[in-house]
């Protein structure tokens, strides 16, 4: 074992130096994002048990992102990407101080603290894909993303016990004087700890800006918009997942501690998983990966309708634990090598289509949250969480096809292509001498 161990730790070792430091800083903040999408939704259902506030707060988050993505594009031309990308895991627990120190969870407070934190995602996610698509090569992205998915997939196991036990031992034993606020201000000087030592290993690389200033365009290539008709659909489900799993298992499972060991059955087998489809798939087993994570949110969504009940939930929170990383390992790879051969291809900047594929995922989001809004004041709790899932996971099943179009058509672009892209790309990434240092001066 201690061999295995050591085969796997110089395999990683072999990765490009800048490739390894951006996969360490998202490791150390893989352990906020559990905190992020799991208990500040609870925190707001259990100050104010009102689904709706929950809903505001996901819907200002999601406009948040967007808005932020556009200010970092103009930022990119000044700053440097490393100090965007740590201010944005650092705003992230400014997010949860704001909430915190509401005297009462309301609707603007709630709207305020959801877009502070989507200014925190658009800064981290804007940069980090950037980063992503700079530091790999089509070649070893399927590795990338199977250790960072496989991280990821650890802490949503780890994290959401250790809070929730930590939430639900601190009522038991009256710490903080029986005030559960007090307990969620300690998980929130926690993330705010990490978040610090995480920006603190972005900055051991020197990465490199984009070089385009330009990056609003509102004209891409057929393949492009094929691929932000996948990103719509990748954003309708996160709009329902991001706020139906909460409700679901405090309606019908329990409080934080239920909530905290759900979330960790089943992860463990995911995690491993996922490291070895990285480590061993090709770019063509992608379309394979993606259909399998697909199919899980179909099974898992048709038992939480047939049983809906406690072990329904169950079901279907490990079979949404494991289609999320599935979902991803395979998603970004194709996504960034369309980015490889258009930004080549149309002379662009690699962040233009960072940028407009946000706003892909936004129009899924906001369709995909509204529905569930709309489904459950006008038509019923019950209904929007039983049948209406089942039918955006139908929906979701058309993603296998656009994908399967996608890989095609890009191989054939790149078969057809008047030089080899990954060679072309690394010219680009060569630091151009005649540049203004700007952001060295920063």
């Amino acid at each position: 074992m201690k061999n295995k161990l050591l085969i796997e730790y110089n395999f990683f070792l072999s990765m490009p130096r800048p490739m390894r430091l951006l996969l360490v800083t998202n490791m150390i903040y893989a352990f906020v994002l559990p905190i992020i999408d799991i208990f500040v939704g609870a925190y707001i259902m259990r100050s104010s048990d009102n689904p709706s506030l929950v809903a505001i707060y996901q819907l200002s988050v999601y406009t948040g992102i967007p808005l932020t993505f556009l200010i970092n594009g103009y930022l990119l031309n000044r700053i440097k990407i490393a100090h965007l990308y740590s201010f944005g895991m650092l705003l992230s627990g400014l997010s949860m101080i704001f909430m915190m120190s509401l005297d009462q969870i309301d609707m603007i407070g709630v709207a305020i603290a959801g877009l502070i934190m989507g200014g925190s995602f658009g800064f981290f996610w804007a940069n980090r894909d950037f980063l992503a698509l700079d530091t790999t090569n089509d070649q070893n992205r399927n590795y990338y993303y199977g250790v960072e998915t496989f991280f990821y997939t650890i802490t949503a196991i780890i994290v959401p016990v250790t809070v929730g036990w930590f939430l639900v031992r601190s009522t038991a034993m009256g710490w903080f004087a029986g005030n559960i606020v007090g307990a969620y201000k300690v998980i929130t000087f926690a993330v705010i700890i990490l978040t610090i030592i995480s920006s603190y290993v972005i900055h051991l690389e020197k990465f490199r800006n984009p070089r385009e200033k330009k990056f609003v365009h509102f004209r891409f290539d057929k393949l492009w918009n094929k691929m932000l008709v996948l990103a719509g659909l990748k954003g309708l489900v996160q709009g329902y997942i991001v706020i139906a799993p909460a409700i679901l298992i405090l309606r019908l499972v329990g409080d934080e501690g239920s909530l905290g060991t759900i979330q960790s059955i089943g992860g463990i087998i995911t995690a491993i998983l996922l490291y070895l489809l990285g480590r061993l798939t090709k770019p063509q087993h992608r379309i394979y990966v993606f259909s399998a994570g697909l199919v899980l949110f179909f099974v898992g969504s048709l038992f939480n309708l047939i049983m809906f009940s406690a072990t329904g939930v169950v079901v279907f929170v490990i079979c949404l634990i494991m289609f999320r990383p599935l979902h991803d390992i395979a998603y970004f790879p194709i996504q960034l090598r369309v980015i490889d051969l258009l930004s080549i291809k149309e002379k662009r900047s690699e962040f233009a289509y960072i940028f407009n594929h946000e706003f892909g995922l936004y129009v899924g989001r906001f369709i995909g949250l509204v529905l569930f809004i709309s489904l459950m004041y006008y038509v019923s709790e019950s209904f929007a969480l039983k049948y209406s899932l089942l039918i955006v996971a139908a929906i979701q099943m058309l993603s296998i096809p656009v994908a399967k179009n996608i890989i095609k058509s890009t191989q054939k672009s790149i078969d057809a292509f008047d030089g080899d892209i990954d060679e072309l790309k690394s010219l680009q990434q060569i630091p151009d001498v005649n540049e203004i240092p700007v952001q060295d001066k920063i």
